[in-house]
């Protein structure tokens, strides 16, 4: 339990001793900073519930908070509002104990079990600026899971099934006949054959053989044919199959490691897929399946609906299995192999009508048990300053290599690394080129579209990332040299900005709390903006290590010392690494 929860806690106790018996004092920062610094409003609900005026009943509370030596100006406004400010003394208490220990300054929540989707990188196709949001996000909110006490899995999902693959193996095979893999007398080993193909070659393989498929009906239908065979796991064109899935994954795992996004899991739709007997026999016996022009669909209507609700398609006409049979099949491999409590998906605003028919399939057919929480959780895109979806110039759809390169190239300007090597330079100015564009991505609220400038997020000034970064990587520094200063604790506040700083500090559990709620990191890259931004105002007014005040000086370093712990801390969250120096 955080410190302001504790005394949060202690308030209650106070308004009980005082007679009235309170869950919720209705505690919080305060509107109006002129009065106080907090404010207690419970005084007009309890009005209600014992039939006194609000104002007589703030006023028996404030006598017994003016026994505790923690609080000081105490007062009452309008009809009942009681602010009440921290005592100094009180203040530098508990950054002392922030200090010892970070924890006492997070809500840890009742753990659960969670699975995060997020991702949606495609086998043999580049991930492009439109992966960029769902990898941040969810990165992010695990990260911010973990640290609130969730043991959370993040699985890549990687789209690896279906006609996509069944194209790059039948381009291949127009490319090299000739490969063992496509010859039906072959019977060595697949695995010791070599595939002269690289990612780059497979990149350039699936859109030529996409714009094929729709000017030839033929090469459509050869298509769906190695599709088949890849599905029925047919000697060669299974075993290419594998090859291509490996080879796309091996680059696809290096963009990711680029932004900081790791996952525990590289299931693809085709592991799903396993259980799709079970999942079918799962279906027909809860007799939710019923026939429509050939294929199989779940009705997933409801009463309480408004706007149309088309039914799930479970299985196609063809036989083949639908977009949304293969999450549902995922859903039961995690509830067998797992056992989670919650799953969470991240993906774009469009698929919020997809979830919802997958949802209601699932608890229809009993998949998961009622408390199982089953979440999409939806983005905005990432637009140009046309605001339009994010281009290249010739208006084709960008990698989110040549984005990160885009940013690089910006960064490197902006940024004065002195004497480095060339080797360092270039390591540094990605890490701050990912710093850009992750907090960028971090700083409006999820559901919303936003427009990313290249020259304005890779400033060193304003709400950027490298902004953090440099003034993250000062205060560092400012610690590094004050190595042989013993700064154990704080003994005393000097300034209104100090008293704001700690005020800002003490917010952070709430921050941490509202962010998970609401699943967006808008809250946290705020806060991290304005803590640095009262910290760099601190800086500026006072100098630090040569203050010949010795309380003063480590009182000074204390408060560098848990702000740069916080910052650390926040920018892991959101997945930002802070360099050396920049």
């Amino acid at each position: 339990m955080s410190l302001i929860k504790e005394l949060e806690k202690d308030i209650i106790n106070i308004i009980n001793t005082a007679g009235y018996n309170v869950v919720d004092p209705m505690f919080q920062t305060s509107s109006r900073p002129d009065l106080g610094q907090y404010q207690i409003n419970c005084a007009m609900s309890l009005a209600k519930q014992y039939g006194k005026n609000p104002r007589e009943i703030a006023t028996d509370i404030v006598n017994e908070l003016q026994k505790d030596n923690r609080f000081t100006n105490i007062n009452i406004a309008g009809p009942g509002f009681i602010n009440i400010t921290l005592t100094n003394e009180c203040l530098v208490n508990m950054l002392n104990q922030i200090l010892q220990d970070m924890s006492v300054n997070i809500d840890k929540q009742d753990p659960k079990k969670i699975i995060i989707d997020f991702g949606g990188a495609n086998v043999s196709k580049a991930l492009h600026v439109g992966h960029l949001r769902s990898a941040n996000i969810g990165e992010a909110l695990k990260r911010l899971a973990r640290l609130l006490g969730h043991e959370v899995l993040g699985d890549a999902h990687l789209g690896d099934y279906g006609r996509p693959l069944g194209l790059v193996v039948l381009e291949i095979k127009k490319m090299y006949p000739e490969l063992p893999f496509f010859d039906e007398n072959y019977e060595g080993d697949f695995s010791e054959v070599e595939l002269p193909i690289t990612n780059e070659d497979l990149e350039r393989i699936y859109p030529l053989a996409s714009i094929k498929s729709k000017e030839d009906e033929n090469y459509l239908e050869e298509a769906r044919e190695v599709t088949a065979k890849i599905q029925s796991k047919t000697r060669g064109y299974y075993d290419i199959w594998k090859k291509v899935v490996e080879i796309s994954k091996e680059d696809i795992k290096k963009v990711y490691d680029t932004l900081n996004v790791y996952y525990e899991l590289w299931q693809g739709e085709s592991d799903a897929v396993e259980y799709f007997d079970e999942l079918n026999e799962i279906f027909e016996k809860a007799n939710i399946l019923e026939e429509s022009e050939g294929a199989k669909i779940v009705e997933v209507k409801e009463e309480s609906d408004t706007s149309p609700m088309p039914p799930l398609l479970f299985l196609k006409s063809n036989g083949t299995l639908s977009y949304q049979t293969t999450d549902l099949a995922t859903i039961l491999e995690r509830m067998k192999n797992y056992n989670p409590d919650e799953i969470w998906y991240v993906t774009d605003n469009r698929q919020c009508l997809h979830f919802e028919q997958v949802f209601r399939a699932a608890r229809k057919a009993k998949l998961v048990d009622e408390n199982v929480v089953l979440e999409h959780i939806p983005f905005g895109t990432m637009n140009g300053k046309d605001g339009k979806p994010f281009k290249t110039r010739d208006g084709g759809v960008m990698s989110l290599k040549n984005l990160i390169s885009l940013v690089k190239e910006e960064t490197v300007k902006k940024i004065a690394l002195g004497s480095v090597t060339e080797e360092e330079k270039a390591e540094i100015s990605e890490t701050v080129a990912i710093a850009a564009l992750k907090y960028a991505d971090s700083l409006p609220y999820r559901a919303t579209d936003y427009v990313f400038e290249i020259e304005k997020f890779a400033d060193l000034e304003g709400k950027t990332g490298p902004y953090l970064l440099y003034s993250t990587i000062r205060m560092k520094s400012l610690l590094t040299k004050a190595k042989d200063i013993d700064y154990q604790k704080m003994h005393i506040l000097n300034s209104e900005t100090e008293q704001d700083i700690i005020l800002t500090i003490l917010n952070l559990p709430n921050i941490l709390t509202k962010s998970i709620e609401a699943k967006s990191l808008n809250e946290i890259a705020e806060y991290l903006y304005k803590l640095t931004s009262q910290y760099n105002k601190f800086y500026n007014e006072n100098k630090i290590l040569v203050e010949e005040n010795e309380k003063l000086r480590e009182s000074w370093l204390v408060l560098t010392k848990v702000v740069y712990d916080i910052n650390s801390l926040l920018l892991d969250v959101l997945g930002i690494k802070v360099p050396e120096k920049m």
